[in-house]
Parts: structure tokens; C-alpha cells; sequence
């Protein structure tokens, strides 16, 4: 059996990334919805094992984060998912938060949940498969409080010690949310004293760092600001955040697309990984966990159409292999950003 840091290597192993297809039944939904599906358990099944049946998926993805719906499931064939994944050279990953709620005094912070049961879960989840493991906190820019801050840290850093006390690597998910009209400078600043306080707490709970991966936002305008940095400003913010913050020791950092286009997010990782080689041999990989960035493409192909498969698995394959030469430092010119 590998040991967490080797489990946590393999994830961010050069060229390959992390297909982050765990939405939730909710949201799911209304995504096949918008595409002109029918939302049904057999619809998202039908969806999902698309994405993990592509072929040569392997070639760019290390692991698939799963819900806790699509890990129970099996393929049309009747192999579970987590089989099917491992026979593909896939490793496997559950989201095991139970989503964001308000936290109280915070003007409208949210809060993670989803630590009550998660000893339990975890360790049942990892007989059925999985060998990591997804927490998403979110931080809004606009109004920050600190309680929001230290709440968010403070989950984090208790699921990642559930998980490695379970034999589960947690991918520890951080997002300072795009949401808004805030310049690249708030979206560094939040980052910055977000970083800090989730490696505190990491620190404070005894969660080996060797034995993680971090899945933070890059540091980006706002969606709504009209001065939009270019890679090499978010490179460059991106780097000094990480080097202010993530220990040496962490295997890998595998950047959340955060509602970036395929095309916008795997040029600022080219950059980020540029000016992280010309800068020296940076202590961590620095490679993808994008969900809607690599999937929406396919998802509007397929539309439900089981004849429009291999279209669609062409789209997702297309857009795994440009984040897979983004983590390797390289960009299509013609990515129009």
C-alpha cells in the first residue's frame, strides 16, 4: 500500500492533473438542465462515466474527484467507478464537505460543514476505493472577517487530519471566490492571510504537509473588475503568494479554475509554471484541478445524445492535454488571452 506522500506525489505527477468532477446532485442538475438533459441518477451516471471513459484520459489525469453518488454507482457495464477508474490508471477521490452555510456575526461569510461523522465516512469511503479526499472552503473578498477566516482554516485543517489519520490524502481546498469587481491587489491580499491562516491551523493540528495537496485559487481579478491582469501579473502574484505561505514539503499545488475559461486558466498556469522554472526549481509541483474548465465543453457536446460520445470525450480530451502542457510550462498561442 502507498503511503500518503507517495499518493500525494502521484496526484500531481508531472504532466497530469486532477479532474475535479464532484458536483453535487443539486448542482448537476441544473448544469444537465442547461444542456438539455434530463436531470435523473441514470443521466448523471451516464455523464460521469463519459469523463472517466475517455480515451487517454490517463495521459493528463492522475485522479477524479467523485460525489458520494457517483462513487456508489457502477458504469453501464456494471463495474463501480472506483474499479473502472483504477483499471484506467486513475486514482480516486470523494468530496466529503456537506457544503457552505452563513456563519453567524460575519456579514455574510460562509462556513463549511460537514465534520460531524467524517471519521466514519472517511474510512468507509476509503474501503470503497478512494484514496483522496476534497474539503472546498470559499472566501468572499468583499467584507472579510477574520471569524470567517479562522473558522474556514480551523475545518480545513480537522478534515485534513481525519483524512490522514484514515489513510485518505486531503486535497485542502481554499478559495478566495471571483465573485465581484475586486482588483487582482484584494484578490492577493485575502489570499495571503488566507494561506497563512489554513497552514497555521494545518500546523497547530499536526497534519503532515508531505501527505497533502493543496487546491487554492490563483490569484485573479474579480470577474466583474474591469482591469483583467495577464498571465504574467498573475504568475507573478500567484507565486508570491504560494512562497509566503505553503511549506516546502508539500508535494503538489493543484490550481481550481474558479470559473476561468479553459483557455484563460491554462494560460496563467503556463506562466505560473514559467516564471516559477526561470526563478529556479520550485519546491512544488504546479499543475491543474479544473472542473468546469476541462468538462463544459463536453457536457454541451453530449447533450444526452449517447451518438455524440466520442465528440464529446474529443472536447474533454482537447482541453486535459492543454491544462497537461500548462503544468509543463507550455500554452497554445492562440489561447487569446
Amino acid at each position: 500500500m502507498q503511503s500518503l506522500s507517495e499518493v500525494a506525489a502521484a496526484l500531481v505527477a508531472p504532466g497530469r492533473g486532477i479532474l475535479a468532477a464532484d458536483e453535487s446532485i443539486a448542482t448537476m442538475s441544473r448544469r444537465l438542465e442547461a444542456a438539455g438533459v434530463a436531470p435523473s441518477a441514470e443521466s448523471r451516471r451516464d455523464y460521469r462515466a463519459l469523463l472517466l471513459t475517455t480515451p487517454g484520459l490517463n495521459s493528463y489525469v492522475a485522479g477524479i474527484i467523485l460525489c458520494d453518488e457517483t462513487l456508489g454507482q457502477a458504469l453501464p457495464d456494471g463495474t463501480p467507478f472506483s474499479d473502472a477508474a483504477a483499471e484506467r490508471g486513475i486514482m480516486s477521490g470523494i468530496k466529503v464537505d456537506r457544503g457552505t452555510t452563513p456563519l453567524p456575526f460575519s456579514d455574510g461569510g460562509l462556513v463549511t460543514e460537514g465534520l460531524d461523522s467524517l471519521r466514519d465516512r472517511l474510512r468507509a469511503y476509503r474501503a470503497r476505493g478512494a484514496v483522496f479526499a476534497k474539503w472546498r472552503a470559499v472566501f468572499r473578498p468583499a467584507g472579510l472577517y477574520p471569524r470567517t477566516v479562522h473558522a474556514n482554516a480551523h475545518a480545513l485543517a480537522r478534515y485534513a487530519a481525519l483524512c490522514q489519520d484514515a489513510g485518505v490524502v486531503p486535497i485542502v481546498e481554499p478559495e478566495v471566490l471571483m465573485d465581484g469587481g475586486h482588483g487582482i491587489g484584494i484578490c492577493h491580499a485575502v489570499t495571503d492571510s488566507v494561506l497563512e491562516a489554513v497552514f497555521g491551523e494545518l500546523d497547530a493540528m499536526g497534519v503532515d504537509p508531505c501527505g497533502i495537496v493543496l487546491k487554492p485559487n490563483m490569484v485573479v481579478a474579480g470577474a466583474g473588475c474591469e482591469d483583467q491582469a495577464g498571465p504574467a501579473k498573475v504568475a507573478r502574484s500567484t507565486l508570491q503568494a504560494l512562497a509566503a505561505a505553503v511549506p516546502a514539503g508539500v508535494p503538489g499545488i493543484a490550481f481550481l479554475s474558479g470559473g476561468q475559461s479553459n483557455e484563460r486558466a491554462c494560460a496563467n498556469l503556463a506562466e505560473i509554471n514559467v516564471q516559477a522554472a526561470a526563478a529556479g526549481e520550485a519546491p512544488w509541483r504546479l499543475t491543474f484541478s479544473f472542473g468546469r474548465a476541462l468538462v463544459s465543453d463536453a457536457l454541451l457536446t453530449w447533450h444526452g445524445v449517447p451518438a455524440n460520445t466520442a465528440d464529446a470525450q474529443a472536447r474533454l480530451a482537447a482541453n486535459c492535454q492543454r491544462a497537461s502542457e500548462a503544468s509543463r510550462g507550455m500554452v497554445a498561442a492562440a489561447a487569446g488571452v
